[in-house]
């Protein structure tokens, strides 16, 4: 069944300081999902155009002061997000924000100087959320790099159950067989919650035939994913070795997760201080002063046999243009920073493994932050993630005593349409459900459905 929007419901009053992409993502999904915005940002131009293009409130001004947070409406706001350039004035923002009403408040920070202190901020500060877009965009890289096959991870339950996301080869054995056939013919303990074909996207039914080149979504535990991906003969050993161009900021922070899993690292980097630095932060790796854009330099550092490559250059084109190479003459895992979403939809066409994009990641964390929020009251949800961008999300809920929805086979529930009860976590055991299971007070349970107000678990009912 094709997917199709959902109308919004009524929200919260949130104030976003910063007109750059990530306060423009922002001001998009959060007015579609039906709260009332008003952006603040001291260039009248950016203003203008978020407030138009968004049809959001818009005033001009330097958010950290408080007549300016007054014409907001701070006063009456639920959520002030701080998303500028500068780390200080997005603290300063929030701070002031405290200070002016009881709202909550989350800042962008994105200095490695600050990363080991994100618990200190949030909690002296009083924030609800401190995110670091290039922090964010690591750490996805750091997940699809020891799980290279995917596209994309998430994870629930403290990482007990995962949902992956990944491109169907045109010679797999899947091809040609429905998701029903799947089940009965793998036996494996996951299950299909999404494909997306084309410019079409669908909640997976058991009569929907795999073609090759979807982009498949499943829910399954860490183990049962792997059986699935070693039947349909798909790899998935995590790399040993990495190949990054460009040193950056989420060059560093990749650099240091990386090298905790033991994964060999090399970066290659034109700035000579930046590779000074990086250095002296990480002797154990090896830093290359030269520019990634020459091919040659590639080619004699090991780019045809290394595990992977990832290229975050600052520049978008270089770096689309790194991985084409590197799809050319290597066979490594491939992953693309992308800064700019204006051409995602060209971009998805290129053929490249992960795109990236650190202000969507961003985005992203504080949308779910602000739907868990939002739904707080008379709510169990505990996590929120976006598998098809504006369309289909998941949600994890833990099940409360009393609920209606305990003790009843699934297959007696009569559930809205374009809704799947996609796993049941009960302790430590994970149940990829199906019509007889029954869900029992204290499971989490993860949900995959349209984009709908999601207040407790029993309004997937009918």
């Amino acid at each position: 069944m094709k997917i199709s929007r959902v109308k919004p419901e009524p929200g919260m009053n949130i104030i976003i300081v910063g007109c750059g992409k990530i306060g423009q993502n922002l001001a998009e999904e959060l007015g579609e999902q039906g709260n009332n915005i008003t952006v603040v940002d001291i260039s009248p131009q950016k203003v203008k155009e978020v407030s138009t293009r968004f049809d959001v409130m818009g005033v001009v001004g330097n958010g950290a002061t408080h007549s300016v947070l007054e014409d907001a409406g701070i006063a009456n706001a639920d959520l002030l997000i701080a998303v500028t350039g500068s780390d200080e004035l997005n603290l300063l923002c929030c701070i002031v924000a405290k200070k002016a009403s009881n709202c909550h408040t989350i800042a962008r920070v994105k200095q490695p100087e600050y990363s080991t202190e994100t618990a200190y901020l949030q909690n002296e500060l009083e924030l609800a959320m401190v995110i670091n877009p290039q922090y964010a965009a690591a750490a996805e890289i750091a997940r699809v790099l020891r799980f290279p096959s995917a596209m994309k991870i998430d994870t629930f339950a403290g990482g007990r159950v995962e949902l992956v996301k990944f491109r169907l080869p045109e010679t797999s054995p899947l091809v040609g067989m429905s998701v029903r056939e799947m089940a009965t013919k793998l036996r494996c303990n996951v299950l299909i919650c999404t494909v997306e074909r084309d410019e079409q996207a669908f909640i997976a039914k058991g009569d929907l035939v795999f073609e090759g080149r979807d982009v498949i979504s499943l829910i399954a535990s860490p183990r049962g994913a792997a059986a699935f991906f070693d039947k349909i003969d798909y790899r998935t050993h995590s790399v040993s070795d990495v190949m990054i161009a460009g040193g950056g900021r989420t060059a560093h922070y990749l650099c240091e997760m990386l090298l905790k899993e033991g994964i060999a690292v090399k970066i290659i980097e034109k700035e000579k201080p930046v590779c000074d630095d990086l250095c002296a932060r990480f002797p154990e790796a090896t830093i290359i002063h030269s520019n990634a854009s020459d091919q040659e330099i590639l080619i004699e550092e090991g780019l045809k046999t290394a595990g992977a490559f990832v290229a975050l250059t600052n520049m978008d084109e270089e770096n689309i243009l790194l991985s084409l190479f590197a799809k050319r003459v290597g066979k490594g895992k491939l992953v693309t920073k992308i800064n700019r979403v204006d051409f995602s939809d060209v971009v998805t066409h290129l053929d490249l493994d992960s795109i990236i994009y650190p202000k969507n990641i961003a985005s992203d964390q504080i949308v779910r932050y602000v739907r868990a929020m939002k739904n707080t009251i008379g709510s169990n949800v505990e996590t929120l993630y976006n598998i098809i961008q504006g369309q289909v999300e998941a949600s994890e809920f833990i099940v409360k005593e009393g609920s209606a929805i305990i003790g009843q086979p699934l297959s007696q529930l009569q559930f809205k349409d374009n809704v799947l009860i996609a796993s049941i976590l009960r302790g430590r055991k994970v149940i990829i459900p199906r019509g007889h299971d029954t869900i029992e007070a204290g499971d989490h349970v993860v949900i995959v459905s349209e984009l709908m107000p999601l207040h407790d678990i029993t309004d997937v009912l009918k």
